[in-house]
Parts: structure tokens; C-alpha cells; sequence
């Protein structure tokens, strides 16, 4: 794939263009995530249980799953700002879609629609906003791109919840609709253009797979996200034992808080670090359950082992997505679509697997669980992980069996040799 931006930047990042790719992000989250908080509300409007409304959230995740690395292989052959756009309006779409919708069909089929724009669009945000930056500031452009998550895991639910409550929620899927253009808008005026890949580049898929590094990164991914959700989705029943039930939205503002910091901490650190900050921030998480296992009736552990584990998750999707890239090479969006699709596997499987266990025998279980999940996957990252996990995002410590730097980086070196729109 080549670009026909000025990847060679040197005077600074292409700010407008990656928080444009960050509040992209910003509002795909939020259109998955705040009608968890209004479903007593849509149930109401729709004439539905809140058991079939809850569908609304499930079809979304079902959807970004199952089409991440189809999606992602069908468009390869297309310039990306126009396939970029189109993600964004499908989440335009729905949202316009659920505002006015008389009829739960209508509102479903809309937000699986939706919910395969987004996993499109996260297979190729990553690679869009390496590709704006030169080589010694990737992983840092991935984190500012990637701002939007934690943004909207923290504020998505909250937020969502106020304005259903103030404005109705339909016109709270108005407002995010009208965002959607916004950001439309901006993206299409701040992103440089970047062309389709030729199609000698285009490597297939199960031969992505095959390359050193990538089974592991992949198997690591779904077992984080089990490990998290396994407990996560649960955490204000697991709240009871230290006596922090009615406190759920303040533990909360914390993880929040310190997701956004870990993120931050992670745009510093990656380019130079990658490996370090791998293994430190699987080390964190195993930290912050082996807290929660043994000593989360304290109300002050709790609250130090949530900040432990929000730094840890702001760190994560953007580590796997830098050292996706970084491995995967110029197959870098196929790559990222197999991320996509292994990180919602497991977000699917994580509540199940809690499910169980809280079914079996209530919350005690949850945090020695998660814990053995993260110590499993901080022993497979420091013992087989160093080619899906190299030391950096730059092409110096390439391992001597992956792709020629040459080869990983062809977009960056042949950049206006074609145009796009």
C-alpha cells in the first residue's frame, strides 16, 4: 500500500489528522456503549424487554467480530480515505437510525450495520495514522489515534445515562449522529489521502497468519481480553465485598481516569520501548487481580488495584496494535483485522466465562481467575512472546526471520508514486 501524504514529516505530528482518527474512535465507542445504559428507556420505546434491547448491544459486537477480517481483505484494493469515511457514516447511519426508528427490526438491522463499520474502521486506524507519521514516531501517532477509547469506555455508559435522562434518548442518538457528520467532516478535510494496495502487496491472509510472531500476539489478545472481562463485567457485584457497592460510579471515574493516563504514558514510551511496555503492562494486570484475590475486602486496595488495572488497560489495545503493525509489516491492516476480531472473541467470552463462575459460586472467584488468565499471558509475552513483542516500533531490531524492513515499510518509501482520493 503506498501514501500520498508527506510521511516524512519532520517539523511534528499531523495533529488534526490523528485526533480527527481519535474522535472517529471517540464516537464508534460511544454508539456501542451508551445504549447499555439506556435500555430501560429504548426497551420502553421500542415496546421490547430490556433482554431483547440488550440484543442492540450484543449485534454490534457480534457484528465488528465477524467482519473485521473479511471487510478488511475485500476493501484492500481501494483507497482507504473514502473506505475510512464510510466506516463512519455507517455509524452516522445507525445512530440516525435508532433516533427515529418505529421498530426494533429497523433499529437492529441498523446497528449491525453499524457494528461492521466498526470493525472495519478498527482494522485500519492503526495503520492509517503510522502511515501519516515517519518511522521514529509510529507508535506514538497510534496512541494519540487511539485516544478516543478510553475516553468513551470511561465517560460512553455516564454520559449516555445523563442524556437519556435530560434530552430523551433518542434524541441523545441524534446527538451522536450529528458528531458522526462532524467528524466526517474533519476527517475528510485533515486526513491525507492513501492509496489502495497494489496487488503484489497484497499478502493473503492465512499466510499473515503464518508469520513468525503473529499466532502468539493473537492467542495473547483473546486471553487479555478474557481475563479482563471475565471480571470487569462484573465488577460492581465484586464491589459488595469491600463495601464499595453504592460507589460504583466513583470506582469507575478512577479506572477511567487512569486508563486515559495509561494511555498516555504508553504514547510516551512505545516507540523506544515496546517490549518493556508489554511485559510491564501484563505484569500490572496480574498485580492488580493478585490485589483484588487476597485483599479486595479492603476498600483502600480496591481502589489502589482499579488504578493499577486502568493504567494497564489504557496501555494494551494500543501495545497490541503497535506490535501488530510491527510485525505484521506492510500486511499491517490484515493483521489488525485478526486483532479486532480476536479482541471482541474475547470480550464475548470473558463475560461468559464469568457468567459461570458467578452462577457456580458467586464474585470470590472472579479476580483468582482473571489472575491466573494474566499470569498465564505475562509468561507466554516474556518466554516465546520477543518476535510478536520486538523491543521497539522501528526497523532496527527486526528479527532476522520476519520481513525485510524494506518490505514491512514499502508504503512509506514509495509514497507519490499513485493517487487516490
Amino acid at each position: 500500500m503506498t501514501d500520498t501524504s508527506t510521511n516524512e514529516n519532520t517539523h511534528g505530528l499531523p495533529w488534526a489528522g490523528l485526533l480527527a482518527l481519535a474522535v472517529a474512535g471517540f464516537v464508534t465507542v460511544l454508539t456501542e456503549t451508551v445504549p447499555a445504559g439506556l435500555l430501560p428507556q429504548i426497551s420502553n420505546g421500542l415496546d421490547v424487554s430490556q433482554a431483547t434491547a440488550g440484543q442492540l448491544v450484543t449485534v454490534y459486537a457480534a457484528g465488528s467480530m465477524l467482519a473485521a477480517i473479511p471487510l478488511t481483505a475485500l476493501t484492500r484494493r481501494w483507497p482507504r480515505r473514502p473506505v475510512l469515511l464510510v466506516t463512519i457514516l455507517s455509524v452516522v447511519a445507525a445512530n440516525a437510525a435508532t433516533a427515529a426508528s418505529p421498530w426494533f427490526a429497523l433499529t437492529f438491522t441498523g446497528r449491525l450495520i453499524a457494528g461492521l463499520g466498526a470493525g472495519l474502521q478498527w482494522a485500519m486506524i492503526a495503520g492509517y495514522a503510522m502511515r501519516m507519521v515517519p518511522e521514529a514516531s509510529k507508535g506514538r501517532a497510534l496512541a494519540i489515534s487511539m485516544g478516543g477509547v478510553p475516553v468513551a469506555l470511561a465517560v460512553g455508559v455516564p454520559v449516555g445515562t445523563a442524556l437519556g435522562t435530560s434530552i430523551g434518548w433518542r434524541s441523545t442518538f441524534a446527538v451522536m449522529a450529528v458528531l458522526g457528520l462532524i467528524v466526517t467532516a474533519w476527517a475528510r478535510a485533515a486526513l491525507p489521502p492513501s492509496a489502495a494496495e497494489a496487488a503484489h502487496e497484497r499478502v493473503p491472509v492465512k499466510r499473515v497468519l503464518m508469520q513468525p510472531g503473529i499466532a502468539i500476539l493473537m492467542l495473547t489478545a483473546f486471553a487479555f481480553e478474557v481475563g479482563h472481562m471475565n471480571m470487569y463485567t462484573y465488577i460492581a457485584s465484586f464491589l459488595s465485598s469491600s463495601g464499595l457497592q453504592d460507589r460504583v460510579d466513583v470506582v469507575l471515574l478512577v479506572f477511567g481516569i487512569a486508563s486515559i493516563t495509561g494511555l498516555w504514558l504508553t504514547g510516551m514510551l512505545i516507540d523506544r520501548h515496546l517490549r518493556a511496555v508489554v511485559l510491564t503492562t501484563f505484569a500490572a494486570f496480574t498485580a492488580a487481580m493478585a490485589l483484588l484475590a487476597t485483599l479486595g475486602s479492603s476498600p483502600v486496595t480496591t481502589f489502589i488495584a482499579i488504578a493499577v488495572w486502568g493504567t494497564a488497560l489504557g496501555a494494551a489495545p494500543t501495545m497490541l496494535q503497535a506490535a501488530s503493525a510491527r510485525t505484521a509489516g506492510s500486511a499491517m491492516e490484515i493483521a489488525q483485522s485478526m486483532l479486532v476480531t480476536m479482541l471482541n472473541a474475547g470480550m464475548a467470552a470473558g463475560p461468559l466465562l464469568g457468567g459461570a463462575l458467578y452462577a457456580a459460586q458467586g464474585t470470590s472467584p472472579l479476580p483468582w481467575t482473571s489472575l491466573a488468565v494474566f499470569a498465564a499471558v505475562l509468561a507466554l509475552a516474556t518466554a516465546t512472546g520477543r518476535t510478536a513483542f520486538p523491543a521497539s516500533t522501528t526497523t532496527s531490531d527486526t528479527p532476522a526471520n520476519s520481513p525485510a524492513p524494506q518490505e514491512q515499510h514499502a508504503d512509506a518509501l514509495t509514497a507519490p508514486t499513485r493517487t487516490s482520493r
